[in-house]
């Protein structure tokens, strides 16, 4: 039942990404590059999150995940390879017994079709690197 919760939380922070992102002024690779460069690493990076932590997760694209925390930290996930449509979706769902998501662990693109979601790609995860909001100087 949690993994169900954890995977409707993930799916509704997803789409309304989608939303915001299209409200949002400039290109689509302008404001991907932004959402980059809008925070830096700091420290190393992690092999797990845990999921009851996860507040939020924001795609930035086809290879980078953000993940914010309840404690308001956020970590961003660089898949080691390309993940198809994960940036055009801005959505996945991922399947765990455990409280964790981890470096080793797939997530599956979720992809709208008639009048519902269906999983797609499936993509390997990287670590997660701490990062930190970049300071205006």
């Amino acid at each position: 039942m949690k993994k169900q919760l954890l995977f409707l939380a993930t799916t509704v922070v997803a789409i309304g990404g989608v939303t915001s992102a299209a409200l949002s002024g400039g290109s689509v690779s302008e404001r991907r590059a932004k959402a980059l460069a809008a925070y830096e690493p700091v420290g190393e990076a992690i092999s797990c999150v845990t999921l009851s932590q996860v507040r939020s997760s924001k795609v930035i694209d086809d290879r980078t995940i953000d993940f914010k925390m309840s404690n308001g930290k956020v970590y961003r996930n660089t898949l080691p390879h390309s993940c198809p449509g994960l940036a055009s979706e801005e959505r996945f769902s991922h399947h765990t017994s455990l409280n964790q998501l981890c470096s080793v662990d797939t997530i599956r693109v979720l992809q709208s079709f008639g009048s519902g979601l269906h999983e797609g790609a499936g993509c390997g995860l990287g670590k997660f690197q701490p990062m930190q909001k970049v300071q205006l100087r």
